[in-house]
């Protein structure tokens, strides 16, 4: 197996390290496998890939999909550093509102495996950045949303005060507002 499962905070986020094979001539690693993901119990069955890159100090999300298309990824950064963060959505969870992050980048090949009821968010720490993450279900607009950044109920310490932000990101709802009609409720089914 090319893949170790590094403990995160929360069960359900999981940090992957991947095996890689250096020499003078560069590297090789195998960033997914189905078969191996799925003797982990990772999702081993994806529909979309999505490739963005972002100058420094872009913050994107916390994006997720509702339950009529939910949607887990699994991240990297492929050039640059990125402070990946993912937040437990699910109402009546034990860790509802609580964050999980790590520092993904070029040079460490880890990847943040996000499941469906939590947000996504990540903030560009390099001059550029290029994230890439697989989907398990299909983008549906009429099914996304998103949690604001800087959430005092989330309560995350962001190395930033003035990220560059969408004009969706600055004006989305707080987590006070989404726990009156949330998109997730633990257990998710």
């Amino acid at each position: 197996m090319q893949i170790e499962l590094l403990s995160t905070e929360i069960e359900e986020v999981k940090l992957l390290q991947m095996k890689v094979y250096g020499d003078e001539r560069g590297f090789f690693a195998e960033t997914f496998h189905a078969r191996d993901f799925a003797l982990l119990g990772l999702p081993s069955q994806f529909v979309q890939d999505n490739h963005s890159r972002s100058v420094k100090g872009v913050l994107r999300g916390f994006h997720y999909q509702d339950m009529t298309a939910p949607q887990s990824k699994l991240v990297r950064c492929t050039v640059g550093q990125i402070l990946d963060v993912a937040v437990d959505l699910r109402l009546g969870s034990p860790t509802f509102g609580r964050c999980v992050s790590a520092r993904l980048s070029a040079e460490n090949m880890q990847q943040l495996l996000v499941p469906a009821g939590f947000g996504h968010a990540f903030l560009t720490l390099t001059d550029v950045a290029e994230v890439q993450y697989k989907c398990t279900e299909f983008y549906v607009r009429q099914a996304e949303g998103n949690i604001h950044w800087n959430d005092p109920d989330i309560g995350f310490s962001w190395p930033i005060e003035q990220p560059i932000l969408s004009d969706r990101d600055r004006l989305a709802p707080f987590l006070r507002d989404y726990s009156s009609h949330p998109a997730f409720r633990y257990p998710m089914p």
